[in-house]
């Protein structure tokens, strides 16, 4: 049920990240890196990253390999263990996600972490049947969801959605109209997932599908708006995303716009206006657009580490998944060894989120007890300035 939800948002922002070959690694204050190696014998951690298929992004491969080069030479680190990175690329379809499964496990790997990918339903089962913990940023299958030894950082669809709802509950919206691609079961799924979270906050959610041939949405957002909902949400890839700002803000500019980070992406925001997305909320799970030390360290380790690397891009999710188990390993004494390793993620509680100010994650299976593998069922809701960039930053936890 949530698999086609949680597909559609997986992989909404990939496109025109990947396509934007811009460079701002220099944005905003960075600040020196504190000397601190680790000394204690190397570790073993997998990484299998999308890149050489049909979607490739090797911005989240450079993330993370940006925190492992500060971990080893700034952070101590995990556990005072140099971290010796297994990096495996596989293309978005079984065979190669297979493979690359079954390298983590001949390599004989501590843990694995895949911090973006539509294969985890794939990986996972040989990964944690062979003992080892299996880390991503976010779900994107119901197996990662709920399997043991499986620990999602964040709550995915489930956060967006709940922040949404928390978001329309505060500011006194009645009712929301969610806008989603028709790509298999998305809008069912969102119905699921949605509803009863919506309904729990007192907000009507109301489901309009696109047909992902359309090129101009616009009868189908005329006609959710028919039904007169104090604000819209889009689900969806950038395409999506561009074809239906346009539509609103030919046919109702002034409607509040709740936004996910697909939306929010360079390219749209150059097609549509900024105008567009003006005064709009935004959900996300990390913010560059800050001066707390999480995103000024954030900003340092990719100046210093993957100075190419578009800070607006993917290359966060690497970075942020790496970073965490940093932070986990600090309780790790003596190996780390998988089992070592499931422990310390296990009783996890409250670990801050790198680089996304106010969000923690504890990975005992108390996040969202019907979906034990989540870590976290929070997200940050910011404001769209009218040059873009977000302000009133708060995390909200639902």
């Amino acid at each position: 049920m949530i698999v086609g939800a949680v597909g559609v948002l997986a992989f909404g922002g990939v496109t025109a990240c990947a396509d934007d070959g811009s460079t701002d690694s220099d944005a905003g204050s960075t600040s020196a890196l504190p000397s601190n190696p680790a000394t204690g014998d190397p570790v073993k951690i997998g990484f299998i990253t999308p890149e050489g298929g049909a979607v490739s992004l090797p911005m989240v491969r450079e993330g993370g390999e940006a925190a492992v080069a500060y971990l080893n030479n700034n952070g101590g680190g995990i556990g005072g263990h140099k971290v010796d990175l297994v990096i495996c690329t596989q293309q978005e379809e079984p065979a190669s996600a297979t493979a690359c499964a079954n390298q983590m496990v001949e390599q004989g790997v501590a843990a694995v972490v895949s911090p973006l990918g539509a294969q985890g339903a794939v990986m996972l089962p040989i990964v944690t049947g062979a003992g080892i913990p299996f880390i991503a940023q976010a779900p994107v299958s119901q197996v990662e969801m709920m399997s043991p030894n499986s620990f999602m950082l964040s709550g995915g669809i489930v956060s967006i959605l709940g922040g949404q709802a928390a978001t329309a509950a505060k500011d006194g919206v009645k009712k929301v109209a969610l806008f989603v691609g028709d790509s298999g079961d998305a809008a069912s799924s969102l119905g699921m997932v949605g509803n009863p979270i919506f309904q729990q906050a007192g907000v009507e959610l109301e489901i309009v599908t696109i047909p992902n041939a359309v090129a101009d949405p616009t009868p189908q957002i005329t006609a959710g708006l028919a039904s007169n909902p104090d604000a819209v949400s889009i689900v969806g890839d950038t395409r999506l995303c561009t074809s239906a700002i346009k539509a609103l803000q030919s046919v109702a500019p002034d409607v509040q716009k709740y936004l996910i980070a697909s939306c929010l992406d360079q390219a749209v925001v150059e097609s549509t206006g900024v105008e567009a997305i003006a005064g709009a909320k935004a959900f996300t799970t990390v913010v560059l657009d800050s001066d707390e030390p999480t995103v000024e360290l954030y900003k340092s380790v990719m100046a210093e580490y993957a100075p190419d690397t578009d800070l607006k891009g993917l290359g966060y999710l690497g970075y942020q998944v790496m970073m965490s188990l940093g932070e986990v390993g600090k309780s790790l004494t003596g190996p780390v060894t998988p089992e070592s390793f499931k422990t310390a993620l296990s009783t996890a509680k409250d670990v801050p989120m790198p680089a996304a100010p106010g969000l923690t994650f504890t990975c005992d299976g108390t996040a969202v007890p019907i979906l034990t593998a989540l870590c976290s069922k929070s997200i940050l809701v910011s404001t769209v300035e009218s040059d873009g960039t977000l302000s009133e930053t708060v995390p909200v936890n639902t």
